[in-house]
């Protein structure tokens, strides 16, 4: 049963075939909005466009490659035809990873992670701001991750990327001062439990499993809600996001810390081939929303979270005396 909240606002979802961007649909549509759903896979996205329906919202799926600047320009255009002209809410939301050691992981798919985490959403905001100008109201939400705040050793491309989506929103609000009816959004999620950690590129060697706490993708469509109908700048989806992000602030040599535990982390790992994942063409395995990696009390596992955060803070500082008492 639709709420209406949305009163039939246009919403555009990139990555909306699996996880997050596929949850985020479902939300949308229980909230009363009209979709234009992208990804690369159009029998993925034929079966979201019937979720949605089932939801009693308009779906329109438009199979999109978010590297391709022509493919961006065709998702606007189907996009604001579907909508009488409109678009009111773009979210961008694509994304793919790589995992291995920097000089491990081929640099083609360093590049892709690029094109698509940082370079995919810069193309949805070049092709959606003008309907936002012209109509003189818009949001555009960035799924940014907690990987802006803190750089991911072993991925070295998505860092970069997630670290460059940062500069690009600042930026990008600046400009749009004299528009304040235009928001651009930014959510920064924790470890969620997606299909992700499966589908992405992995170099290493060795099967991936996403660290714990890995939390429910429905919360980060929630908050894609929230941030429409009361937008805001920012906001942190998990805790544990929180915790890392005030971590990497207070403890000297954060990222020395976090590189050696991933890497230790990976080596205890069952062997597996190396593998390029979704970074070139849509996964063959199931698209659905979980990873399946969530344990079923999610959140429950913040008293370790908490200990586990309290060591690291002792480590860093541990770690900076022993520094100082070598110089």
């Amino acid at each position: 049963m639709a709420t209406a909240q949305l009163n039939d606002s246009l919403v555009v979802i990139t990555g909306a075939s699996s996880g997050i961007g596929r949850c985020a649909a479902h939300e949308f549509a229980r909230h009363g909005a009209r979709l234009v759903l992208a990804a690369r896979d159009a029998q993925a996205l034929a079966a979201v466009v019937r979720e949605c329906e089932q939801l009693g919202a308009q779906a329109l799926a438009v199979p999109t490659d978010v590297t391709r600047n022509q493919a961006m320009e065709h998702l606007a255009k189907q996009a604001a035809d579907f909508g009488a002209g409109r678009i009111d809410v773009w979210v961008n939301n694509a994304g793919v990873g790589a995992v291995g050691r920097f000089e491990d992981t081929p640099l083609a798919a360093h590049e892709q992670v690029v094109q698509t985490d940082l370079l995919g959403y810069l193309r949805g905001a070049y092709v959606v701001l003008p309907y936002f100008k012209a109509q003189k109201s818009g949001v555009l939400i960035n799924t940014v991750s907690l990987g802006s705040w803190v750089a991911q050793p072993y991925a070295a491309a998505y860092s970069a990327a997630k670290y460059g989506l940062r500069g690009l929103t600042e930026a990008l609000r600046g400009e749009l001062t004299p528009w304040p009816n235009i928001h651009v959004c930014d959510l920064y999620p924790a470890v969620m439990d997606t299909p992700g950690f499966r589908d992405g590129g992995n170099f290493t060697g060795r099967a991936l499993t996403p660290p714990p706490p890995r939390y429910d993708p429905r919360l980060v469509a929630e908050a894609m809600i929230e941030v429409v109908l009361k937008p805001r700048a920012s906001k942190t989806v998990g805790s544990t996001a929180t915790l890392l992000r005030l971590a990497h602030f207070l403890v000297p040599g954060f990222t020395q810390l976090s590189g050696l535990i991933v890497g230790r982390a990976l080596k205890r790992g069952q062997r597996a081939r190396p593998s390029i994942g979704n970074l070139f063409h849509p996964p063959s395995g199931e698209r659905r929303i979980d990873g399946g990696w969530r344990e079923p009390a999610g959140d429950s596992q913040m008293p370790r979270l908490m200990t586990a955060t309290a060591v690291v803070l002792l480590l860093g500082w541990g770690l900076l005396h022993l520094r100082n008492e070598s110089r």
